[in-house]
């Protein structure tokens, strides 16, 4: 049995560590991530000594939760412009003490009813937001591409009923831009299509759909002898943060027949904001829809949800067989409609939230992350070198600086752990790529950054990728 005293003291050194963490992240102290190598780090951590032994107390834990810590990446840092991981909100934080100590399992209505029921009152308020209103149907997951694989199963279902017992139609294929998430050719291979089954639509030279050559790709679809099992758009791409045309991608496949599923994990969260709502103009008209809380609903990892707008369809996505499972009234189980048989209280993250900032309070967040991205956009188009593809329409933002290569600038930038972000490749070409996450990034973060890439990115980073002195 639990020692309660002992874990109350545990719980305290827990707490009092991660303030002190959160507060130097926020305040820009420390550097926002180290890189030193595993072996070195599982020294540091002691890992052999404590698997082997065993033995740790609360003061112990103090020094290895300390050191555990600086070692990570510090996402709540005003540098931390890496990926689409949120910084999360501390109610969601506390969502997840609670789970780790109550621990249930809520996808069996009786292994969790209070879990369950938060997990109906959130996906009910999606369902609202996004327009599906009473008919629709929704559960959450684990990660955006356990949600785009719920979803396409879903769809399957609907193209070919008979692939669950008899196998999957040769002849399915799924539509999506090259620019969507590499989550949706994975699932194509998991559900059996395989990954020539993707056929590419035609998109403009920012990877956005072409909506006026839709008919074209699905004719190519069609004279190749397939039929399209699903049509996907991004709300927003995750490389560059632009948004498909949902309304007329969605007014095409209501016409033609062919399910339409929207990729809405980053960029659904756009519905809460009035200034940016209209970005996801036609959501409505989407048969599936993924939304992720962990990326700008500010929840930890992980939590997305599937939304349909017919309940039945997805309940027609899985059928199963437990006698020890199913059986009687699975009225309130959600089980029926997620790969995970044990899923974890994911709505309490997203409601805690919620019942701390309200739903105004998550729209500034977000419209403030959309605010800064444009202000660093405007602040590079003042500078010399600095050159970026496209207005941003989210918190994500492309550029490139002089001629140089753009990973080389990057790596330079994270090897002392200056910054944190990433890169892309836009129209063929390497860009540097920001996703304005952490709240505590502000306009001295963004010059900050700017000035130290004109420093850093001149002679010196044209040697080739990587480089030595970097790396190791």
């Amino acid at each position: 049995m639990w020692n309660v005293e002992e874990f109350m003291r545990a719980a305290t050194v827990t707490v009092d560590g991660l303030a002190t963490y959160v507060d130097e992240s926020q305040r820009g102290l420390p550097p926002v991530l180290r890189r030193r190598p595993p072996r070195e780090l599982a020294e540091r951590l002691g890992l052999a000594r404590w698997i082997r032994e065993g033995g740790m107390t609360p003061d112990s834990y103090a020094d290895f939760l300390a050191a555990y810590l600086d070692e990570g990446t510090r996402l709540h840092h005003p540098a931390y412009l890496g990926h689409q991981v949120a910084a999360p909100d501390f109610p969601a934080a506390l969502a997840d003490f609670v789970h780790g100590a109550a621990n249930n399992p809520m996808a069996i209505y009786e292994m969790g009813a209070s879990a369950a029921t938060v997990e109906f009152g959130v996906l009910r308020w999606m369902l609202d937001k996004v327009g599906f209103g009473e008919t629709g149907g929704g559960v959450l997951t684990h990660g955006g591409s356990l949600a785009n694989l719920t979803a396409l199963l879903a769809a399957r279902a609907a193209a070919a009923p008979e692939a669950w017992t008899e196998g999957v139609p040769a002849d399915l294929a799924l539509l999506a831009p090259a620019s969507s998430h590499y989550s949706l050719t994975r699932a194509a291979a998991i559900l059996g299509l395989g990954e020539r089954a993707v056929m590419p639509l035609d998109v403009d030279e920012l990877g956005r759909i072409d909506v006026a050559r839709l008919p074209e790709a699905l004719e190519r679809v069609r004279r190749a002898g397939r039929r399209p099992m699903a049509l996907v758009a991004n709300a927003c791409s995750t490389g560059t943060g632009l948004y498909d045309d949902l309304r007329g991608v969605g007014e095409f496949c209501a016409a033609s027949g062919v399910w339409f599923h929207v990729d809405g994990a980053h960029g659904a969260s756009a519905l809460l904001v009035e200034e940016h709502r209209h970005l996801l103009d036609g959501i409505e008209l989407a048969d599936s829809l993924i939304w992720d809380a962990h990326k700008m609903l500010r929840t930890s990892s992980l939590a997305a949800a599937v939304l349909t707008k017919r309940e039945g369809d997805l309940d027609a996505a899985f059928q199963q067989r437990a006698s020890y499972l199913f059986y009687g009234d699975q009225g309130f189980d959600l089980i029926g409609r997620t790969v995970e048989c044990s899923k974890a209280e994911l709505g309490l993250k997203i409601f805690l939230n919620l019942a701390w900032r309200g739903e105004r309070g998550l729209g500034d967040y977000v419209a403030r992350q959309y605010a800064t991205a444009h202000r660093f956009w405007e602040l590079a188009q003042e500078r010399p070198g600095f050159e970026c593809p496209y207005e941003p329409e989210s918190n994500i933002v492309c550029f490139r600086y002089g001629t140089a290569d753009q990973a080389v600038i990057r790596e330079d930038l994270m090897a002392d752990g200056a910054f944190h972000l990433t890169s892309t490749e836009v129209g063929g070409v390497r860009h540097l790529r920001i996703t304005v996450m952490a709240p505590a990034t502000d306009d001295k973060t963004l010059e900050q950054l700017l000035d130290l890439i004109g420093e850093r990115g001149g002679p010196r980073a044209d040697r080739p990728y990587p480089p030595r002195d970097v790396l190791g």
